[in-house]
């Protein structure tokens, strides 16, 4: 979503609302220049439900209520059936680099009618240069999902740009919730936290079984020798294209380079395996969302992002996830790949992780401040990083 407040979910609204109050409180400057913002971001909103054209190319891009008709004749011809009829979409949280639609459809068969529902996953307006098209996030739906993985099982990919104007792909609907809040204050879980938390942990498990040698996963980059010196010399060139300086983030950076540990084979990860990125329904996990930042390296940076500070939303104590206890976790990874990740190297990847999303932040409040992209949600972003700085210099330092 373009921002916040815009969001499906009244939660997200709720909480974008109560942090602009508390900006309001303390600087009423800085709270109406982001209320023009939000502003910005409502004709951003309406915008993306009519037709605009694609840039750098000759296809309309359509919006996804409009393009009903023509999607119902696509599934038609895609379920060999008599007539499909979409008769509701609607718009899911979570959507800033993407856009995921749910449709419910009614669909014919001679004299019998059925109910069926799907989720439609193709590119939002805007959207990040690191994350692969949506093509390629279809084979890794089908790579993954094969080898077990928990995933929304994918079903129909469409190139035709006479579809929608884009590139986009259906998958099964999921059952359950996602929201990291949510999911970590749910007092209906803590029966099954750890039974949830050792499910999590094989599920990733199984992900790590899949070696670069894949035969449907050439098209993603190659795996590096080393993968931990690979991101710190990435955050590094990021940092340098920043108008600003920041010690404590090249702080953790010289030090994640003094003590890494030696590299593992490098494994298919997530990159971006949390809380909120899984669906979680009766207590159990239904599937892992989100697989656009897929690629290989060591295996230990997907533990270490899933059990950083910075992901556990409501219940920070709680260090698998937000979730429930970090040993369920690991044991449940280790049931799948025999190995269970020492204290030490664990401490290097949540550290590096703290990084990464420091980078991020950063990044993304830069696009706001530069004018490149106007937005609430990114500008509220840059406001993470002296949390996430603490924690770096926590982490860095005498255990």
């Amino acid at each position: 979503m373009a921002a916040g407040f815009l969001s499906p979910d009244p939660v997200f609204n709720f909480i974008y609302l109560i942090e602009f109050i508390g900006i309001y409180k303390f600087n009423r400057k800085l709270a109406r220049l982001l209320l023009k913002d939000l502003l910005i971001h409502f004709c951003e909103f309406a915008a993306v439900m009519h037709t605009t054209a694609i840039p750098g190319s000759g296809s309309p891009r359509i919006s996804i209520p409009d393009a009903f008709p023509v999607l119902a004749k696509y599934l038609q011809q895609q379920l060999d059936v008599d007539e499909v009829n979409i008769h509701k979409g609607e718009r899911l949280s979570g959507g800033a680099i993407q856009e995921n639609w749910l449709l419910y459809a009614t669909v014919r068969r001679g004299e019998r009618h059925d109910s069926q529902s799907w989720v439609l996953r193709t590119d939002a307006i805007s959207s990040l240069a690191v994350s692969m098209g949506r093509a390629q996030e279809f084979a890794v739906l089908e790579a993954v999902h094969k080898a077990g993985v928990k995933v929304p099982e994918p079903l129909w990919l469409c190139r035709d740009p006479a579809v929608i104007g884009r590139d986009f792909f259906l998958m099964r609907k999921l059952e359950g919730l996602s929201n990291g809040h949510r999911l970590t204050t749910d007092v209906a879980l803590e029966p099954v936290r750890n039974d949830l938390c050792h499910a999590l942990g094989q599920n990733l498990g199984h992900l790590h079984q899949i070696t670069p040698d894949h035969p449907g996963l050439g098209f993603l980059p190659s795996p590096v020798e080393d993968p931990a010196q690979a991101s710190i010399d990435q955050y590094r060139a990021y940092l340098d294209e920043l108008p600003d300086h920041y010690p404590v983030i090249e702080w953790g950076l010289r030090w994640c380079e003094s003590n890494k540990p030696a590299p593992l084979p490098s494994r298919l990860l997530h990159r971006d395996y949390r809380t909120g990125n899984y669906m979680v329904d009766a207590g159990g996990l239904t599937g892992v969302l989100d697989w656009e930042f897929t690629g290989w390296g060591d295996p230990r940076e997907d533990i270490g992002w899933f059990t950083a500070r910075c992901w556990r939303f409501a219940r920070t104590d709680r260090e698998a996830g937000g979730m429930g206890d970090l040993g369920a976790f690991l044991q449940g990874y280790q049931t799948v790949c025999g190995y269970r990740v020492s204290a030490q190297d664990l401490r290097f990847w949540q550290l590096m992780a703290h990084l990464r999303w420091a980078v991020v932040a950063l990044q993304q409040a830069q696009r706001h401040l530069s004018g490149q992209q106007h937005s609430l949600e990114l500008a509220l972003t840059g406001h993470l990083l002296p949390e996430l700085e603490q924690e770096i210099l926590l982490l860095s330092g005498e255990h």
